[in-house]
């Protein structure tokens, strides 16, 4: 807690200073940044909404020169304009550390070989494994999205122990190996698999453990806030730790705005504390989940999200897609 007092002091310091529209924001809530002294206080900063990034589209809310940056990522844009996220070089390798310890929860180890199938591009899955893989020393094959026959054809080949994927896809390569002749469980050689950008079920998870005799793990993140690597379910799989160092998460009543109490559904909503680039303060994602502070079984302290419920705007995400 200290930690996350001492940085959110600071993040708020230096949105305020170089970001123009947080500058804006706090003068018309009236707040000062040396009014942010301590955790019970962020009550007091002003949502980010994702309307404020579009709104400042493309880099709006940069906090340094762009010739700063180092890596540009960006949402799909269905629902308009996109989402432009921005990185300098430190920024960049504070996200490979988050990806590297995410793999690591997940028991990920040098010497695996990680089918990477998460789309390389704007879309920030597919370079976010490959950065936390290449962290913890694994072999990456960077397979990205689709050519389903030739998926399967890697996987057995190139003797994948790891498979970083949506789950809705995972569920599909199950469907598509038994009729392509493979036994799953045989002719694959899968240990792990790293699943998310859409809500899944327990029935999926159960089908994929079931079908290739790996271990699934839930994975939460999402482009504004770096991407991936937000938070990952340990082996225990009863929530899933948020990087806390790096993320104050509260939860609120996404219709009045009330902070509420660990143990209650609401919206989850963000605070980035380190990023240079592209800092966000209270973004409210519209992820309703809760939030559990005691001690989880594996033995860390993270505070812990419980899989998303569901949307606080209706919105659905299929095949990593927003619709």
């Amino acid at each position: 807690m200290s930690l996350q007092e001492e940085r959110i002091r600071k993040i708020v310091d230096y949105a305020y200073r170089n970001v123009p529209f947080y500058r804006k924001r706090f003068d018309e809530a009236g707040v000062r940044p040396d009014s942010i002294k301590s955790l019970e206080d962020v009550t007091k900063i002003p949502f980010t909404m994702k309307t404020d990034l579009r709104d400042n589209y493309p880099l709006g809310i940069l906090a340094v020169p762009q010739r700063r940056l180092y890596c540009l990522h960006a949402s799909s844009g269905t629902t308009g304009k996109p989402i432009v996220v921005a990185y300098t070089r430190n920024d960049l390798e504070r996200w490979t550390t988050l990806m590297g310890r995410t793999l690591d929860v997940a028991g990920v180890r040098k010497g695996d070989v990680v089918q990477n199938m998460y789309g390389y591009g704007l879309f920030t899955g597919g370079l976010g494994f490959h950065y936390g893989a290449r962290a913890v020393g694994a072999t990456v094959v960077p397979s990205s999205v689709g050519n389903t026959k030739r998926q399967l054809m890697l996987l057995k080949d190139l003797h994948g122990t790891v498979v970083a994927c949506t789950p809705s896809y995972m569920v599909y390569l199950c469907e598509v190996s038994h009729a392509e002749g493979y036994d799953p469980k045989r002719d694959f050689t899968l240990k792990i698999g790293l699943f998310g950008a859409e809500p899944w079920s327990e029935e999926a998870r159960n089908r994929i453990e079931n079908c290739f005799g790996l271990r699934a793990h839930d994975i939460y993140g999402m482009s504004e806030l770096y991407g991936p690597g937000v938070a990952i379910e340990c082996e225990q799989r009863n929530g899933l730790h948020v990087w806390e160092d790096e993320f104050l998460v509260e939860t609120i009543n996404p219709d009045t705005g009330e902070v509420l109490e660990p143990g209650k559904e609401g919206e989850l909503v963000f605070t980035m504390l380190s990023r240079e680039a592209m800092p966000l303060l209270r973004y409210r994602s519209r992820d309703l989940s809760r939030v559990y502070v005691e001690e989880c079984a594996c033995g860390r302290y993270h505070s812990r999200i419980e899989r998303i419920k569901g949307r606080s705007d209706d919105m659905l995400i299929v095949g990593g897609v927003n619709v």
